[in-house]
């Protein structure tokens, strides 16, 4: 890439993110919220190191990413870059046990946690990332609930939802942090994330420490700051169409 070229994919993303900033700023003020309190998340699968670097040049410390193996690879080079210790990856991605250990490795937080298997395979991760120096905290993690109850798209029915907190509540290498959904297909996203705080209000009133909930995506920020999102995972709007994977 030249000089140029890179010039221009800074602008390109710093606009992207000022608008996305933006739009957060407005939703928080219509729900009479502070924007502090809400993060913005940019989700940078498919996307270089390259923009990552970008983004953490325009102060973000958060990365939101979704299949393990490009991730794996892509935070160890920004690690071979960039140390500093503020910076925190998310996996906001279905997790296949067989990859938990490798994401326990880096990820801060994993928004996706859907069964009591998965919640092993992480814990038994995380234990063993701590006992190798690979991190000091435990592994916070999201509940990923399914607002519609099918289980073919991921996601913890609500029926299910409080044993697998109580679950994860019991373990030694997670910290139960709160709720993420996704709309279903076909639902007014209104609808969806009246359904999502309802079902985060009572997984509160168990666990008052899983305040944390990862709601709206670059299409719909704006319902979901409404009906109380601290967390929109946005990738096209801030980075612009994903290359080819």
């Amino acid at each position: 890439m030249t000089a140029a070229d890179a010039g221009a994919r800074r602008a390109e993303i710093a606009d992207g993110l000022r608008r996305a900033h933006e739009r957060l700023d407005a939703a928080a003020r219509a729900a009479g919220r502070d924007p502090a309190e809400i993060t913005l998340l940019p989700v940078t699968k498919f996307f270089p190191v390259s923009d990552v670097e970008i983004l953490y040049g325009l102060g973000c410390r958060a990365f939101g990413e979704s299949r393990e193996q490009e991730a794996t690879a892509k935070v160890a080079e920004f690690r071979s870059r960039t140390t500093d210790p503020a910076v925190a990856w998310h996996m906001i991605g279905r997790v296949q046990r067989n990859k938990a250990r490798a994401v326990a490795r880096w990820a801060h937080t994993v928004h996706s946690v859907d069964s009591a298997r998965l919640a092993r395979a992480l814990d038994a991760g995380a234990q063993a990332a701590q006992d190798a120096g690979d991190r000091d905290t435990p592994l916070a993690v999201l509940l990923q609930v399914s607002l519609d109850d099918d289980p073919q798209r991921g996601g913890v029915s609500s029926a299910d939802l409080h044993a697998l907190a109580d679950e994860i509540a019991g373990t030694a290498g997670l910290a139960l942090r709160g709720l993420m959904a996704v709309p279903p297909l076909g639902w007014d996203p209104d609808a969806a994330f009246e359904r999502l705080a309802g079902l985060h209000a009572a997984l509160r009133s168990d666990h008052p420490e899983a305040t944390e909930l990862s709601a709206g995506m670059s299409g719909d920020l704006e319902a979901a700051v409404r009906w109380g999102s601290t967390c929109v995972r946005v990738g096209t709007a801030v980075l612009g169409s994903r290359p080819l994977a």
